[in-house]
């Protein structure tokens, strides 16, 4: 099994690729920065690949994923993303069109071209690790990072329908909080406070599970989900008011 992962060297998308070599799979890594792998236990993998770009980058991404999937390609994974809530974003507005790119635009590049790749073969698998932020409807002062994630999962879907005829298939992961190194440095050091945080291990166990069922949308955990559903009721007004 040949599988790539952008964003596969930190978070859940380095959780993925140790679970993916464990199952000896040829595996190639991406990220802005590969050498964030070194001394990590996956680098002493045998055939593992390392490809360094911005997924906001068109042609990178295209040369990269063209590059790999010479030798075929069963499984892309896009894990890449950007955060910052509405008062990072009011402090320093260039913040908000990097976010869309990786987010969004990086989304479609990675898709476009892996899809490419997957038509040639007449199989394979896509997937998004996007957020459950992304199910919460736009209301009054909803964040930039909510749309980019709704728009991710919706990418997911016309991808979806596009390919089926042609034996790809499509999988938008949509988990609650995960407790990643990420998170908990942009919470102090500690991400615990967290409603229903899950841990790494978890998040791919069920990331994992969904790719092989190939389903369409995996949401977890149940219990932020009915949150994010009951807060979609609510009148607007009310919906102003939740803490950003």
């Amino acid at each position: 099994m040949r599988v790539m992962i952008i964003g596969g060297t930190s978070g859940i998308g380095l959780a993925l690729a140790a679970h993916y070599v464990r199952q000896g799979a040829e595996l190639a890594l991406c990220g802005r920065d590969p050498s964030r792998l070194d001394g990590n236990p996956i680098a002493s993998h045998a055939g593992l690949r390392r490809y360094g770009f911005d997924i906001g980058d068109r042609q990178a991404v295209f040369d990269a994923i063209g590059d790999f999937a010479r030798e075929g390609l069963d499984l892309l994974v896009v894990t890449a993303g950007q955060y910052a809530d509405a008062e990072a974003i009011a402090g320093d507005r260039m913040r908000s069109l990097p976010l869309v790119r990786t987010n969004v635009s990086g989304l479609c590049h990675a898709f476009d071209a892996g899809a490419d790749a997957m038509l040639r073969q007449g199989r394979g698998q896509m997937a998004v690790v996007a957020s459950i932020a992304g199910l919460l409807h736009e209301y009054p002062d909803g964040s930039l990072y909510s749309a980019s994630k709704r728009a991710a999962i919706a990418i997911a879907d016309a991808y979806r329908k596009a390919l089926a005829p042609h034996g790809v298939a499509v999988t938008a992961v949509v988990p609650g909080y995960v407790d990643t190194q990420k998170l908990r440095e942009l919470n102090g050091g500690s991400a615990a406070h967290k409603p229903y945080l899950q841990t790494e291990e978890e998040a791919v166990r069920r990331t994992v599970r969904a790719i092989e069922d190939k389903v369409a949308h995996c949401i977890f955990p149940w219990q932020l989900h009915a949150t994010v559903r009951l807060f979609n009721l609510l009148p607007k007004g009310l919906q102003r008011m939740r803490k950003k």
